[in-house]
């Protein structure tokens, strides 16, 4: 697997979009990285960027910010409501894909040492790239900030890691490490008062109080202060979740909720720093769907949507999921040409005289319809008048139509990719012995992923069949022909696929292995017919009673 890391480094500059420019600008200069994101605040005096790549490149790329950062910030003069030290504040690494936290932290100490000694800045380490774990910590090392430096960096335990220990009055220090995914996230109050909005801020986070009694927060890996935003004209709840599998963004939400009521205040909505993972939203979207008791078997889209809507993620500013999203920045348009295609144009591109999509893409489609029409079902029962009680049922229902409409819309384009390949590899030279080796090594290996791709789509769309059945049998009775329709489409998607699995397996020459697969094919073939045949007969009588 390719190696990526992303880089989300915090610069002390909000309001000259001239400078933030330039320093972006650096970043895009290096082949290899993308840059997903630049996110400046008004009343922090700070840009957030983020961008991703090979680790090579993310460091390269980090470095000429940095210097560029260095060059055009005046930290003498700065002044903003966000805790700061230097012109670029902090920089951490966090692996992506590919990659362990250990390799991500030798990565990071190999950019601050390059800082450090190459562009004389103080550079401290922080979190998985820090051995003295007594200084790992961000708030510890920044503690004093920018101002309280000059004293600091002069006291033996405060010498940085790299770099002179000489205050910098213009660069300040930097903060370079490595941790895992971070996400930064506000949440905004009806108050001006920046005294009652860390009230709630040490109510949840997770070091509570010190005064007058020692007291926990209630929120683990969460770190959180109150501040006044000027350019708002409100109050917020600035809060870092270092790990949101332990506290998700909505529990944080939910949370500052609660605390801000039980003092008089009232949340108005939240806004997001940065980037957040796509399961963070989904998991959002179920979290509010099912305080509602209402079905959370519904599209990653509409779960997106209500995510935003629960939290009030658009309160301060659009929130745009393509641009928020880190899978959606990173996802290529390219990888999808089909799916993402109209149904006008989707249907042009078959008919036209290009062999790709053919049968086996269709298949994958119809699969991908009749499984929708099952969740159609589900969500339709959960939510009919006097079933209440039966909600989380069809929810569950709903759910498995969802994740088969989605892995069968996904071998729509495998399907075609799979063709392609075989095509790519039939026109490889073979001129030489060798060549011809390579090729017939090439179509091969092609063709047995030709046959495995439509074998897939057999089995999701058999699969398929069970939630269909379910809602001939036990959903709303009104919709009881949409579930007869998904068994047709389900029978369609599985002998559709069956036919492209037989045709690549006449050129494949591992005979033991096709042999299986052909007796796998055979058996979903007649299943899936009996299968289509039970939920026909029990619509046909639901229908004529």
């Amino acid at each position: 697997m390719e190696q990526i890391i992303e880089c989300v480094p915090n610069f002390s500059e909000g309001q000259d979009l001239n400078i933030i420019r330039q320093i972006t600008g650096e970043i895009e200069t290096v082949t290899g990285v993308r840059l997903l994101n630049v996110d400046p605040g008004k009343a922090t005096n700070r840009t957030v960027v983020t961008f991703v790549g090979s680790p090579a490149a993310v460091v390269e790329a980090a470095f000429r910010a940095i210097k560029k950062a260095g060059e055009l910030i005046d930290m003498s003069v700065h002044k903003g409501e966000h805790p700061r030290m230097g012109a670029t504040d902090v920089c951490p690494l966090i692996p992506i894909a590919g990659i362990s936290m250990e390799e991500t932290a030798a990565w990071a100490q190999a950019l601050a040492r390059r800082v450090g000694e190459e562009l004389g800045i103080p550079v401290y380490l922080y979190e998985e790239a820090q051995v003295d774990k007594q200084r790992s910590n961000l708030s510890v090392i920044r503690a004093g900030e920018y101002e309280g430096f000059f004293k600091k960096i002069q006291l033996p335990e405060w010498a940085p890691d790299f770099g002179p220990a000489v205050f910098d009055a213009r660069r300040g220090g930097t903060v370079i490490g490595a941790r895992d995914f971070l996400v930064a996230y506000n949440v905004n109050l009806n108050t001006t008062s920046t005294r009652r909005a860390n009230s709630v801020a040490f109510d949840v986070r997770e070091a509570g109080r010190s005064k007058p009694i020692p007291m926990p927060g209630r929120l683990k890996a969460v770190k959180a202060i109150g501040w006044y935003i000027e350019e708002y004209g409100i109050a917020q709840i600035s809060m870092n979740l270092t790990n949101i599998r332990v506290t998700p963004v909505h529990i944080a939400f939910d949370e500052v909720c609660k605390s801000a009521t039980e003092r008089g205040l009232r949340v108005t909505g939240s806004e997001l720093v940065g980037l957040i993972p796509l399961q963070a939203m989904l998991d959002a979207g179920r979290y509010f769907l099912e305080k509602q008791q209402r079905s959370t078997g519904v599209s990653e889209k509409e779960l997106i949507r209500i995510a935003i809507l629960s939290m009030g993620l658009d309160d301060l500013a659009p929130f745009k999921p393509e641009e928020r999203i880190i899978e959606y920045l990173l996802a290529n348009a390219t990888d999808h040409p089909l799916v993402n295609k109209t149904l006008t144009d989707f249907a042009d591109e078959t008919a036209s005289e290009s062999p790709a999509p053919g049968g086996g893409s269709i298949s994958a489609y119809v699969g991908a319809l009749g499984a929708s029409l099952a969740a159609m079902v589900a969500n339709l029962s959960a939510h009919k008048k006097g079933w209440d009680a039966r909600w989380k049922e069809f929810s569950d229902w709903a759910k498995k139509g969802q994740a088969f409409k989605k892995e069968l819309t996904g071998l729509v384009d495998a399907d075609t990719r799979a063709f392609n390949g075989i095509m790519a590899a039939m026109g490889l030279p073979k001129g030489s012995p060798e060549e011809k080796a390579v090729r017939t090594a090439a179509i091969q290996a092609a063709t047995k992923v030709a046959i495995e791709v439509p074998l897939r789509v057999m089995e999701v769309a058999y699969a398929s069949l069970e939630p269909i059945r379910a809602m001939a049998l036990e959903g709303n009775p009104n919709s009881v022909s949409d579930a007869g329709v998904g068994a047709l489409c389900a029978r369609s998607a599985v002998l559709g696929a069956w036919l492209n699995v037989r045709i690549n397996a006449a050129g494949f020459e591992d005979k033991a292995w096709l042999e299986r697969v052909l007796a796998r094919g055979k058996e979903l073939e007649s299943k899936t017919i009996a299968a289509e045949e039970d939920i026909l007969k029990i619509v046909g009588d639901k229908i004529n009673t």
